[in-house]
């Protein structure tokens, strides 16, 4: 498990998630903070010793801190302080150190704030060649014995980006989870691009549409996962972000299981202010697990 923090008020709390995580698992957990490489002066530098380096130290400081108070007794860990981009470094680690999961902490900018800020977690998640666990700052921290995990949402559209989540969501409902929630929406789109013969009012379309549509999620189901949970069809109507964010108001999910589809420019994506996993992750009060295509 490799976290990413910035010493934040949500990073101490997706730290404790990923500490969580890898103790139930008996994991390793990397502990990775990442200083920028510009030198904040007009005219290039040489760089400073790492000993005389102020910022370097306070940053060694804070993982002396979070190791010495905010671990579980033994487990195994490597706090680590790296100078470069901070997404060549993490996807450097990632690779080297042969990371299965990636927990980060985002403040959730939205709206213009996002537009000109950009959104640090959002690349990560679309770029990161493993699945990504993002703690939003409506989440509440994890508990002493760890994140329980009761009810599960998966959002799917049916689509290869969507169905490569699936085997997550099902491993963890297996594990123990109570429920699992497959959710799909209907948007406009979708709906006028039927063709339902003697079919007259938009009542009858919808609840013809939404049995169909139960009946494509239930065949994602296997019958081992039937039985060790109970598992829910819902079928919604309007665009997709609003709707799923309602979703998961309404049901109050421990976590939400989803599928990315990568970009060749990260950068840009995060500023598609309807990128609904973004949009999930910003305001959703429990942690968002996405698997990236």
């Amino acid at each position: 498990v490799l976290c990413a923090t910035d010493f934040s008020e949500v990073s101490k709390k997706a730290l404790l998630y990923a500490a969580a995580i890898a103790h139930s698992h008996r994991a390793r957990l990397n502990i990775l903070h990442v200083l920028p490489a510009d030198a904040r002066m007009p005219i290039p530098v040489e760089s400073f010793p790492s000993d005389l380096d102020r910022e370097w130290q306070e940053a060694k400081s804070n993982l002396r801190v979070i190791e010495n108070e905010g671990l579980p007794p033994g487990l195994e860990h490597e706090a680590m302080l790296e100078r470069g981009p901070i997404l060549g470094v993490i996807s450097d680690l990632i690779r080297s150190k042969k990371i299965d999961l990636l927990v980060l902490g985002t403040h959730g900018r939205s709206g213009m704030n996002k537009f000109l800020l950009g959104s640090v977690a959002e690349e990560l998640f679309r770029v990161s060649s493993c699945p990504v666990l993002t703690v939003g700052m409506q989440v509440p921290s994890a508990a002493e014995n760890g994140p329980q995990i009761h009810t599960i949402l998966f959002p799917t559209d049916f689509s290869s980006v969507s169905l490569a989540a699936l085997p997550y969501a099902l491993s963890i409902s297996k594990a123990g989870a109570r429920q699992l929630i497959l959710f799909h929406v209907v948007t406009p789109k979708d709906a006028s691009a039927q063709h339902l013969d003697g079919v007259v009012t938009i009542a009858e379309k919808r609840q013809l549409e939404a049995l169909d549509v139960t009946r494509r999620m239930e065949a994602l189901v296997p019958d081992d996962v039937k039985k060790s949970c109970n598992v829910q069809y819902l079928v919604s109507f309007g665009a997709a972000p609003k709707r799923i964010s309602e979703a998961v108001d309404r049901y109050r999910p421990d976590l939400v299981v989803m599928g990315i589809k990568k970009y060749s420019a990260p950068r840009a994506a995060t500023h598609v202010h309807w990128s609904i996993a973004h949009h999930l992750v910003c305001r959703a009060r429990c942690p968002v697990l996405t698997i990236r295509l």
